[in-house]
């Protein structure tokens, strides 16, 4: 409910969230709101850690301090990903804000490792620990404050689908369960003088650094140029395949350039017989109305198709029914026969699963055309196999 209110409150235009000036705002509210929390707490568990003698309430104070600093970077990488595209950067900013995880992400690693040195010293030079009231309710107080800010920032991510704000909701969850860690640790005292704070400080360390590399894993791997949501692809299939002039698509490539910003480009059949500048006109306005409606920015390569010809749909029949017998093949496109007479060639393209080596694929190159010269005797093969066509599989069903 607060989180709704906040977001109703300062963000304008919050369901706008395909702006960039919206997203903006998204993170600068996430940034200031994770500062005064974050600081506040910083300054309680310092104070307290000092007075009750504690390195796991001193560390996971310094932990507060580093998700403070941290949301001082989520408010520059925001800030600076919606900045327009330049000379420089034409497809614009929008991946600074996963570097801006990646940068959240190291510094969550940092901590639980300093913290990891500071508890292996305290485990060999063992201070007690006391009970004391103040600190266990700060304690609870911290849990509640860390778990609020978990699901508001989660709600945040949902909004605008920002990995970054991902990331930094998950840091509050990793806090909250080291800060539970302390707060039991405080109970513990009570019955023994075993000094667990070294102990309990190792595995809230644990904790954090288990958090930080997870964070690192989800915030690179937009970055290396992970796969497409298969939502996304399915409506670029779907929209294209809605015009009557479409006979099929394969070859969809779709590049990031930050959150909701795409490039596609796609192969698209169509009947050899159509009038080619009516082809043209269909062309563009499916490109344009993609634009428009999915926010991609799409690139349209026209294959023209013989489809009245007996002698392409036979020999198209035979190559299917041969690369059936091949796992590794997903499906084809692009098929036609070029030449004449005792020169006629077979020239298709063959898109194959991921992780097929170059070794596999000669050998399955060598397969493919010693099965097509006993099916189709007359004619002589020219195969391209493609790895990265994201439509593999729907054209496979």
């Amino acid at each position: 409910m607060l989180s709704q209110i906040l977001i109703k409150r300062f963000i304008k235009d919050y369901l706008k969230t395909e702006s960039p000036e919206v997203r903006e705002r998204y993170g600068l509210l996430s940034g200031i709101v994770g500062i005064i929390a974050n600081v506040f707490l910083f300054a309680a568990k310092l104070i307290m850690g000092i007075s009750i003698n504690s390195i796991a309430f001193i560390g996971d104070a310094f932990n507060n301090l580093t998700d403070a600093f941290s949301s001082v970077a989520v408010m520059l990488g925001f800030r600076l990903a919606s900045k327009p595209a330049d000379e420089k950067h034409p497809f614009g900013h929008g991946r600074i804000e996963y570097i801006t995880g990646l940068i959240v992400s190291f510094i969550v690693i940092l901590v639980g490792y300093e913290l990891i040195k500071s508890s292996v010293s305290r485990i060999i030079n063992p201070v007690p620990v006391t009970f004391s009231w103040p600190a266990f309710l700060l304690v609870i107080l911290a849990i509640l404050v860390k778990t609020w800010l978990f699901f508001f920032n989660k709600t945040l991510s949902q909004k605008i689908d920002s990995k970054t704000l991902l990331a930094t909701a998950y840091d509050s969850l990793g806090d909250t369960i080291a800060t539970g860690c302390i707060g039991l640790s405080q109970v513990a005292s009570l019955v023994t003088t075993f000094p667990l704070d070294g102990y309990v400080g190792l595995l809230v360390s644990g904790v954090i650094l288990y958090s930080g590399f997870s964070l690192t894993k989800e915030t690179i791997s937009p970055l290396l140029g992970q796969a497409p949501e298969q939502e996304l692809i399915m409506k670029i299939s779907q929209k294209i395949r809605s015009y009557k002039i479409v006979r099929g698509i394969h070859e969809l490539v779709i590049h990031s350039y930050g959150p909701n910003q795409y490039m596609a480009s796609i192969h698209v059949e169509v009947s050899a017989d159509e009038d080619i500048m009516k082809v043209h006109e269909q062309i563009d306005l499916i490109e344009q109305q993609v634009a428009k409606e999915l926010g991609i920015l799409l690139t349209i390569h026209m294959d023209p198709l013989n489809l009245d010809s007996k002698e392409v749909a036979d020999a198209m029949d035979k190559v299917q029914n041969v690369l059936q017998d091949f796992p590794e093949v997903l499906s084809f496109h692009d098929f036609r026969i070029v030449g004449k007479g005792k020169h006629e060639n077979l020239v298709f393209d063959v898109v194959i699963k991921n992780g097929v080596t170059e070794e596999q694929i000669e050998e399955l190159h060598l397969g493919i055309n010693q099965k097509l010269k006993e099916k189709c005797p007359g004619y002589r093969c020219i195969i391209t196999f493609d790895q990265h066509d994201l439509l593999a599989n729907e054209n496979n069903k």
